[in-house]
């Protein structure tokens, strides 16, 4: 019970505070059962979530829903962490390439840690370094993730081949 209520505050302090949620050492096998941010009263995020809370998500299973709108969000984060935001000892993936680049979308906190923080995004968390993929995939696409493109490149293709056109 008191585990329970600890669990509880420090989710609670997170979600208020920014601080670093117990879900942000998930690994991508782990279950991310506290990565479950409170309602917002957006409807689209609000039935994400509830799947979310429904029973526990690896973060693979958590990347690949929340950027289900996005697919080829989800093969990056394949690519680029291969679904990891922490190391083995807990603390957020840095990158192989590039000591700079952070978490599961890998995203450089040299070009872009200012900009995220202005936004309201924390690259250190799960949750933030998901947002801001999302948010900098709307503004430059796949552009910023494209060292690692001959991984994803074909799955991006092959999705946009089976687009419908859009007819008015």
């Amino acid at each position: 019970m008191t585990l329970q209520l600890a669990t509880a505050a420090l989710f609670l302090l997170s979600t208020f505070y920014g601080l670093p949620a117990a879900s942000d050492s998930a690994q991508a096998g782990a279950p991310v059962a506290d990565a479950k941010p409170l309602p917002t009263g957006n409807a689209d995020n609000d039935a994400r979530r509830a799947v979310f809370a429904a029973e526990p998500l690896t973060l693979e299973e958590y990347v690949r829903e929340y950027f289900k709108d996005e697919p080829v969000l989800a093969e990056i984060a394949k690519c680029e962490s291969r679904f990891r935001h922490t190391d083995q000892h807990g603390k957020v993936l840095r990158g192989e390439a590039s000591a700079e680049d952070l978490g599961v979308m890998q995203i450089n906190e040299f070009y872009h840690e200012e900009r995220a923080l202005k936004l309201g995004f924390n690259l250190h968390t799960l949750d933030g370094n998901l947002a801001y993929a999302r948010w900098l995939y709307g503004k430059e696409g796949t552009v910023p993730w494209h060292a690692s493109a001959k991984c994803w490149q074909r799955f991006d293709t092959l999705a946009r081949a089976n687009e419908k056109p859009i007819t008015n």
